[in-house]
């Protein structure tokens, strides 16, 4: 299930980081553990960065638009409705320089999965993690090289044997499955000298991490399970981090967002 959050934003040209996955993965985490313990290390959601009209400057991205959205997106939908409270019983939240006040929540469709989906990067993909692999989590690996391909099918197959909600044949049978990147894309980014590929820091449990995060179009191939739980859960490590989160290059336009209330709080 994926939502999006909409806030009003109570002071027009506030800023926050370009990258700013880690002030939203704090705040995720702070209402967490205001609640119920079964969620406190919670893995399997995922979100994007704030959306709205925003221009650039030195400090950032200074938002101008009345509204700015966040879209989240978990298979649990106990947990999305759980978040979704603790973001609601807030007046106003402050992400880096933003002051925000939840305003409503709408649910996107369900989107048809199968085949080649032709997918871009909300957030940076993150390959692998450094605990598990520090040489590659840094390493810069091009997207046309298997090594990327395996190293995303490692880590999201781990998150999906780790979710429980798989059996052990149904994961053996996830061997199909590949990462196909735009060339286009590619070629054009490397002739304009812009980059694809960053270093991203970000902290967990005390620990400060170091990872490379990639962002271009591409096409996955996967079996349909998988390409639903990449959709919810995200793509690569650390989607609980904000990284990973995809969307369709293609949307239906005839399938449109509708109006979202997250059942109660026992």
């Amino acid at each position: 299930m994926r939502v999006r959050v909409v806030f009003s934003l109570n002071n027009r040209g506030g800023n926050v980081p370009f990258h700013h996955q880690y002030l939203l993965s704090n705040l995720i985490n702070e209402l967490l553990e205001e609640g119920e313990a079964q969620y406190e290390n919670y893995e399997f959601f995922n979100f994007s960065g704030l959306k709205g009209q925003t221009k650039i400057s030195r400090e950032g991205l200074h938002f101008y638009s009345s509204k700015v959205t966040l879209v989240l997106s978990s298979p649990n939908q106990h947990f999305l409705d759980y978040l979704l409270n603790q973001i609601f019983e807030r007046d106003t939240i402050q992400i880096g320089q933003l002051y925000l006040s939840p305003h409503s929540i709408e649910a996107e469709p369900n989107p048809d999965l199968s085949g080649a989906v032709k997918c871009i990067c909300i957030s940076p993909l993150v390959l692998t993690d450094p605990a598990r692999d520090q040489y590659y989590a840094k390493k810069f690996i091009s997207p046309e090289e298997d090594t990327f391909s395996d190293l995303l099918y490692e880590s999201t197959m781990s998150r999906m044997e780790r979710s429980q909600r798989f059996t052990e044949a149904e994961i053996a049978s996830f061997y199909k499955f590949q990462v196909v990147p735009d060339k286009i894309y590619l070629k054009r980014i490397r002739e304009q000298e812009k980059k694809f590929a960053r270093i991203y820091t970000f902290q967990q449990v005390q620990q400060k991490y170091e990872v490379r995060g990639y962002t271009f179009p591409f096409l996955l191939y996967a079996d349909p399970k998988v390409q639903q739980f990449v959709y919810e859960c995200g793509l690569g490590a650390f989607a609980y981090h904000g990284f990973g989160m995809i969307d369709l290059a293609s949307p239906d336009p005839s399938k449109k967002t509708i109006i979202y209330e997250p059942a109660q709080k026992d």
